[in-house]
């Protein structure tokens, strides 16, 4: 699967997005570091691709294990070795948003399912849909390991406060949700070149952490705008 040559394709200097459902693909220009607990390619990982397969409830029903499930379909494209996201939010609809901080810039690409919203410390519970919250935030600059896992941390805060925002009940506590049951982030950036130093902080007194922020914070805001208005909420 060539996935560059669909009509629909987003480019900027290092940085590709291209649809095809039911995959959406977001290529780097060189190699990346990225931290995430993505279902494919997860942990701290360096990479080309950050890959979303949209799937239906059927595709993931036991005895189904959803990582080889995975893994196979993106062998079966040659879109291996990659971080990957499975979603049953149709990914024809996401969002795209850039935020720059002083000489730092960051795009966020993000899926926004919310059928199964929940509060942080809700019960367990077992949705009848899968439907889930996606984001792939890029900061322009190498940021460190812990510098990454900061910003993926800032990235879900970002998430949250968008959540309350435009807020929805929890499906299980009917509380304010702040995210779904299955919601994942992938922080990249890329990889330092001999004698380039490195971030080593992206929190939000730093360049790094307010342009991943703004950036997150305005993709889950049009995603979560959007999937509420084909709602009728």
């Amino acid at each position: 699967m060539n996935l560059a040559t669909t009509e629909d394709v987003s480019t900027e200097p290092g940085f590709a997005v291209a649809l095809r459902e039911p995959w959406l693909v977001v290529s780097f220009g060189a190699v990346v570091r990225a931290a995430s607990w993505a279902i494919v390619g997860g942990g701290l990982v360096n990479t080309r691709r950050v890959v979303w397969l949209q799937v239906t409830n059927d595709d993931l029903r036991p005895p189904v294990d959803p990582r080889v499930f995975f893994a196979e379909r993106l062998e079966g494209v040659n879109l291996a070795p990659s971080v990957g996201l499975l979603t049953s939010r149709r990914v024809g609809t996401y969002s795209d948003a850039s935020a720059s901080e002083g000489s730092v810039r960051a795009r966020c690409i993000a899926t926004v399912g919310l059928g199964n919203a929940l509060r942080v410390g809700d019960p367990p519970w077992d949705p009848a849909r899968v439907s889930t919250i996606n984001v792939l935030v890029h900061a322009s600059v190498p940021l460190s390991d812990e510098a990454l896992l900061e910003a993926s941390a800032l990235a879900s805060e970002a998430k949250c406060a968008a959540m309350l925002e435009q807020p929805l009940p929890s499906r299980v506590s009917g509380r304010t949700a702040t995210g779904t049951g299955t919601d994942c982030i992938v922080v990249t950036c890329p990889r330092a070149r001999r004698g380039q130093s490195t971030t080593c902080y992206s929190g939000k007194h730093t360049a790094a952490g307010a342009a991943i922020g703004q950036a997150v914070t305005r993709a889950l805001g049009a995603g979560i705008e959007a999937w509420r208005r084909e709602n009728g909420l």
